[in-house]
């Protein structure tokens, strides 16, 4: 079986154990972000989509952070929106905060109908700081 390099995010890691995944995983240079949403500390969905747009972001970063990263590093982005037609102008003028300068990385959008009563989530690539020194 195959190591996997486990990212955890600080005062997160009871919230994956319990839902038995890893939050971040290290591999050949790259680190492989599983979804990330604008959940509180319990776990719990934040009612309100602008702001749980940017604690999904914010418990994003937190594990890039924790890999010695930072958003400048992603590479690919997925987002899933529930509902994306009457909801991804609101989304998308707040992802913008976090975007960063040109080039951007790429990026898919995928509509979906239920995320666990989150309305956004995004899961990213990065290319780890250290593997550009290679």
């Amino acid at each position: 079986m195959t190591h996997r390099d486990v990212v955890f995010p600080p005062g997160r890691q009871a919230l994956y154990e319990r839902n038995r995944y890893s939050p971040a995983i290290r591999s050949n240079g790259f680190l492989f972000v599983s979804g990330q949403v604008g959940s509180r500390e319990d776990g719990s969905p934040e009612p309100d989509l602008t702001r749980q747009v940017r604690l999904a972001f914010s418990n994003l970063n937190a594990i890039l952070a924790e890999a010695g990263s930072s958003f400048d590093d992603v590479i690919d982005v997925t987002v899933f929106i529930v509902d994306p037609q009457t909801r991804f102008e609101q989304i998308w003028s707040v992802v913008q905060e976090f975007w960063g300068e040109a080039p951007y990385p790429t990026v898919t959008a995928v509509g979906v109908t239920w995320l666990y009563g989150f309305d956004f989530e995004i899961k990213v690539i990065a290319k780890l700081p250290e593997a550009d020194k290679d």
